[in-house]
């Protein structure tokens, strides 16, 4: 059994799995391997069942983003919750062979702007090939950490990510730097594997079950402690389906509270600033605003 060590440790294990599940993509692998298990095991639970991957997504997600669907390692779809609107700007966390991005890029218009960021070489190199396949021009990839995501403070209106928190070795330092970078009013909106608190220590001390996404999941009352802790409120933690005897899927949803005479994020601005006799929605108008009734956000 490969004991877990250090973070850095963690994130090198998962770095490999990654990585050699983005060469099987790329390479045309009929069934790609997870970065959620070791290569060699398929997407699926211990019933034959398929937990993780494509299968999760409806044929209005995949298209126009078939090669990055067909390549997905995620736990569920959270683009289908996010609720994301023209003209927003999206930060996918972990994300890997580009399909949540490019599902986001189509939502968000012209006018709106997707990153990706993964640590992963590999996978970086085969969601740029996807987005140009695509055709989608709205998308970039960067390299760089999730405890150390490399963007300007209140930056993105929406953080997503498909089943990659669980990855990470230091989780609060992830939910710390979601809030930092999140505009004020701004959403966290995620699918990842929530723990059922009787899991077993055999199991939680295991590398493989780690890089399984399993191990290192956090419980429901975990996850809603350190997303509290680091700012953000009106949790939500709702499962969708069971991936293991000890865990489940799950859509888990936050936002970063509205500055107080601040800004709305964009996607406030649909219920707030229309009609305009909603002027107590969003605090005083920003300078500038589009709406002057109340404080939307300057164009």
């Amino acid at each position: 059994m490969a004991e877990l060590t250090e973070p850095d440790a963690i994130r090198d294990q998962v770095r490999e799995k990654y990585a050699a599940a983005a060469r099987a993509a790329a390479a045309g692998a009929v069934a790609p391997s997870s970065c959620c298990g070791p290569t060699e095991v398929p997407l699926t639970d211990a019933s034959g069942t398929q937990v993780f991957g494509d299968a999760l997504y409806g044929a209005a997600e995949a298209a126009g983003a078939a090669n990055a669907v067909g390549a997905s390692l995620g736990c569920g779809v959270p683009t289908a919750v996010a609720d994301l609107h023209e003209g927003e700007t999206v930060l996918d966390l972990g994300s890997g062979a580009g399909a949540d991005v490019l599902i986001s890029a189509r939502r968000v218009g012209t006018t709106g702007r997707v990153i990706g960021l993964d640590m992963t070489d590999e996978m970086l190199e085969l969601a740029r090939a996807n987005a140009a396949a695509a055709g989608v021009a709205n998308a970039e990839f960067v390299k760089g950490h999730i405890e150390d995501i490399p963007l300007p403070e209140a930056s993105v209106d929406v953080v997503i990510s498909n089943c990659v928190i669980n990855l990470s070795g230091d989780k609060a330092a992830v939910l710390r730097e979601v809030a930092r970078v999140l505009r004020p009013g701004g959403r966290f909106a995620v699918s990842d594997v929530i723990a059922d608190p009787s899991m077993d220590e055999a199991t939680r001390a295991d590398m493989a079950q780690w890089t399984g996404c399993i191990a290192g999941a956090l419980t429901r009352e975990e996850f809603e402690g350190m997303l509290g802790a680091a700012g953000l409120v009106d949790v939500e933690i709702r499962e969708t389906h069971r991936v293991h005897e000890h865990a489940a899927a799950a859509i888990v949803r936050a936002r970063r509270p509205a500055a107080d005479g601040g800004c709305c994020a964009p996607a406030a601005h649909k219920d707030c600033c229309e009609p305009d006799a909603k002027s107590d929605c969003c605090g005083e108008p920003a300078a500038g605003a589009v709406t002057a009734s109340c404080g939307c956000r300057a164009a």
